[in-house]
Order: C-alpha cells, then structure tokens, then sequence
C-alpha cells in the first residue's frame, strides 16, 4: 500500500478519487468517533486520504483537471490536411508529422481536434440516397451463402439471388459453386423467369466475374467471356465500387429475405426438393406487399415494369461444358462438385480427364472415353457402375463343395499304389 508520505507528495490531480458510496462511510465512520488509522484499515486507503476528506468537507470532492490543451486553427487545419493526405486517417501519424514540423503535441490532442472531421466522414459514408430506377432498367444480382440441411447432411449453398429494381420481383436459383458458368445460367435462368431483359445489371466484384480495376481511371473490368455475353445481349454492366455492397441493396435485402424467410430452419429431403421449393417460395414473394413500394411486386411487375423489358434473344444459352483434370482414387471414384463417379477399377491413381456437360459426366483416359453416367446435382451423391468393379470381387458359389469319398486307402492321406512303389524302389536300390 502507498504510504502517507508518498501521497502528500504527489501533486492533488494525481491523488485517486473516492466513489461517493465510500465518502459517505468514511464520514459515517469518524461521526462514531472512529479513528483515522482505523478508517484507513477498514476502507484500505491511506491514512492522509482520510483527512482530507474529513478536513476539506465538500471542497475535498472537486478534483482539479489542468486545463486540455487545443491546437489552433492553423494547426487543426494542418491536421486534418495531414489527415487525410500522408497520414491515411492514422492520428499517431498525423501527431508524430506535427512533432516533426515543431509542434510539441499528445496523440490524444491531436485526436480532439480531428475528432469533427472524423465522424462527418462516417456520417458521409453511411449516408445512402435511394435513387429509383424506372422499369425495365435495371436488375441487381448477387451470391448469398447458407448452410442447409439436405439429406441428413449440413451443405454449403450458394444462393444466385436476382432483383428488378422497380417493381421488386425476385428470383432465386440454388447452386454448389460460383463460377462464371454458374453466373451466367443463373442470370439467364433469372430472364426466363421474368420473361425478359433489363438494360442494365449492377453487380458486386465477384471474382468469376471482375479481373481489377483500371488504375487510372477506377474503372472495373470484367473477364473477357462475361464481358462478351452481356455485349451479345446489349446488357450494360455496372459494378459496385470496393466496400459499398448497399449500392445494390435491393438485392442485399433480397439475399437476406431469402434466408430468413425462404430458408430458415427448413431441411430437404433432397437437392431437388430445395430447388421446388425456392421456385414456389418465389412465387409466394412475389405476392406480399413490399416495405419499400407498398405494392404487390407481382402487380406491379405486370402493369409496369412488364412492357419495358426487352424481349428474350432468340439463340438459347450454349451448353455449358466443362475440362477436368483428377485423379482416380483407390475406391475407382473421380470428384466432381462433391458428387463422386466410378471409372474402371485397371485406372486407380491415373490421371484422368473429366467433361462435365448440362446433364452428362463422361470421362476420359487419353483419348478414349472409359465412363458416361448422367450427372448428379445431389450434394455428397454416389454414381456407381457395376461393370467398373468387375474383377475385385470373387465370385461366391451358391453349392457347398462336395467332400471326396474317404477309403481305406486315402484314410492315411495316400494310396497304397504310393507305399508299394516306394518299397519297390528301395529294395531295388539296396540289391
């Protein structure tokens, strides 16, 4: 414990201050002619502390600050410039910058002063003005991710969510991965269901989408075969600045709607099964009232937005196919999307090539096709075929084998022919 002497040396805005609960019983303490020593032991505080308190009365309650030091004008305008600038928004920076130009400064002062550009800065951050698109121009997209239980097993499942921004309509496709591929039939499965194509989409920097930006104009740019699918389609794209996911809130919220609603606490019996049901789901949202427009999307979709979409192409989507390259397994299975498929069991831990097409696996062994199965979209599925095992198991036999009928002659394990030549041969041999 700090001794008496040690605190009266210290200067009175150093001298810790007592909770007023512990003033009271201090003074409710002397009023029963308690000593000083003895408050000091019963509270645990210096016997000098004490006294004051008893001798200073309200006075000793008020401690003393030194007054906060400001930087001036000049000086909080130099702060805040170096703020922003060479500091990029790091008051330690920014103080130590202030030293080295001779001004003496504490962090903690420089803090206060830039304490009000600071939060106008998040304020003009978090401020979102809602801009309106008129029908059929723009459609916002966006992944979503969610943990669903499919067949007693707990799957990872990518949510392509799809938004007109007008009327509100929404639609949803379940997906193992995001690839451009898959972005790409989702947004085209999302116009079939709408039944035609808006003039713009607003998309976040998705990788399978979005190569970087240009550095000297900010400009995002997209991977040349996207960029190439929306051209054919006369589709403009825009893509939301880095960190700024609300510029396509309606189809944030879109995302969350579908979690929360579509899919919360909800296990499927298979991935098909989930796919029905996000197609009825869709439907079913379509019909509420939206918050935002206080209308029906639905209706609103048909009296409005409807007529301003730009009609399908004629040319459907080419069949996706893709180029794998795996390894066969010890258990004749290739992976592909976590669903397994057998190859002949002769190609265990060989290189294999696999071609994952629309509604076909086929897979090759050099140039020649060893194996076709129909593809599986079920998460964790088995794609077996029998003939690829052929061989590793033996086949059993449905009689029991018929024991030898035992003679007087094989009771000893041999025939007596046996013992005769043998003592032929020896007495012939000793002759």
């Amino acid at each position: 414990m700090e001794s008496d002497r040690d605190q009266m040396a210290r200067p009175l805005t150093e001298v810790p201050m007592l909770e007023s609960e512990e003033v009271q019983l201090l003074r409710e303490l002397a009023r029963r002619r308690w000593g000083i020593k003895r408050i000091a032991r019963e509270l645990g505080i210096a016997r000098n502390t004490v006294r004051r308190y008893l001798r200073g009365g309200s006075a000793a309650e008020e401690q003393p600050h030194p007054a906060q030091r400001k930087l001036s004008p000049e000086q909080q305008a130099e702060a805040v410039r170096l703020l922003q600038g060479p500091a990029e928004g790091n008051a330690v920076v920014v103080t130590r910058l202030l030293r080295q130009q001779g001004t003496q400064v504490s962090v903690r002062t420089v803090e206060r002063a830039v304490a009000p550009h600071r939060q106008a800065q998040r304020a003009a951050e978090a401020a979102t003005v809602r801009f309106e698109t008129a029908p059929g121009e723009q459609m916002q997209l966006d992944f979503g991710e969610k943990r669903v239980w499919i067949a007693g097993h707990l799957v990872r499942v990518l949510l392509f969510v799809a938004v007109l921004s007008f009327s509100r309509r929404i639609f949803v496709r379940a997906l193992l991965a995001q690839r451009q591929d898959d972005w790409r039939e989702g947004l085209w499965a999302a116009f079939e269901h709408f039944g035609g194509l808006p003039r713009r989409l607003l998309i976040d920097n998705a990788g399978a989408l979005v190569q970087g930006r240009d550095r000297s104009t900010g400009r995002a740019r997209l991977l040349p075969d996207f960029a190439a699918f929306c051209a054919d389609r006369e589709l403009e794209v825009q893509v939301c600045q880095p960190y700024r996911a609300r510029t396509k809130g309606k189809t944030e919220a879109g995302v969350k709607y579908v979690k929360r609603n579509g899919l919360a606490g909800l296990p499927f019996g298979s991935f098909a099964a989930l796919e029905a049901h996000l197609a009825q789901w869709c439907q079913e949202a379509d019909e509420r009232v939206h918050g935002t427009t206080h209308q029906v999307p639905r209706v609103r979709f048909e009296q409005q937005e409807k007529p301003a979409l730009r009609p399908l192409p004629a040319a459907a989507l080419p069949v996706r196919e893709r180029r794998l390259k795996r390894r066969v397994a010890p258990d004749c299975l290739v992976e592909v999307d976590t669903v397994r498929y057998s190859v002949p069991h002769a190609l265990v831990r060989q290189g294999v090539e696999v071609l994952v097409g629309l509604d076909q696996v086929r897979i090759f062994h050099g140039d020649k096709e060893v194996a076709r199965h129909p593809r599986s979209r079920e998460p964790h599925a088995l794609v077996r075929e029998a003939a690829h095992y052929q061989g590793l198991w033996r086949a059993r036999r449905t009689d029991p084998p018929t024991a030898p009928e035992e003679t007087p002659e094989t009771e000893m394990g041999r025939r007596l022919e046996d013992y005769a030549r043998i003592i032929e041969a020896t007495a012939g041999g000793a002759s």
